[in-house]
């Protein structure tokens, strides 16, 4: 089998993590590289945007932890600045990988876009999204699948909101106004 490489978003919220946890359970296989990428807002002084990679590089530790049940694969830890889905989407094919994990939950960036499927069609690989349920039992967390599909996704083109209709008003009117002169 060929190895893969999977990118996960890195989020502080509980969704991205189980949705780690499901990938390292389900999906993720030995010898498989795995990106753990964090994007970071951007910051106008030096002092805050280093403290915002620095406490996204930490977060990314954390989640590394996850990862450690999976036997030689290799672990990959990528902090960036900027808006949240056009780096992803940038990194995601920049690294040319084969799979992005991302945990969903109420303020996903999947959700704040304008063009959520416009942004997705330039994702060239595969979209995992995990949904955590607040269900969980024995120390487990239940998680839901969804597969976004890039490939064949069709956008419809925007609708209209009210019929437009040209009328050759202009025209009807000059020739009323020359018609009247003649007279």
């Amino acid at each position: 089998m060929e190895s893969q490489r999977v990118v996960v978003v890195v989020e502080d919220v509980g969704a991205a993590r189980a949705a780690l946890q499901w990938a390292v359970r389900n999906f993720i296989r030995a010898g498989d590289c795995i990106t753990l990428l964090h994007v970071c807002p951007p910051a106008r002084s030096r002092r805050r945007r280093r403290s915002l990679r620095l406490g996204g590089f930490q977060l990314a530790l954390a989640f590394r932890e996850l990862c450690n049940g999976i036997a030689e694969a290799k672990v990959e830890i990528v902090v960036r600045e900027g808006e949240v889905g056009e780096t992803v989407v940038a990194t995601v094919n920049q690294l040319a990988a084969t799979t992005l994990v991302v945990g969903l939950h109420d303020k996903s960036f999947l959700y704040r876009s304008t063009s959520p499927y416009e942004r997705m069609r330039r994702v060239g690989c595969r979209v995992l999204g995990i949904r955590q349920h607040a269900t969980a039992r024995d120390g487990s967390f239940n998680a839901e699948l969804t597969q976004i599909e890039t490939i064949n996704l069709h956008v419809p083109p925007p609708k209209i909101p009210f019929p437009m209709f040209t009328l050759p008003l202009g025209v009807l009117w000059r020739k009323r106004s020359k018609a009247k002169k003649r007279k």
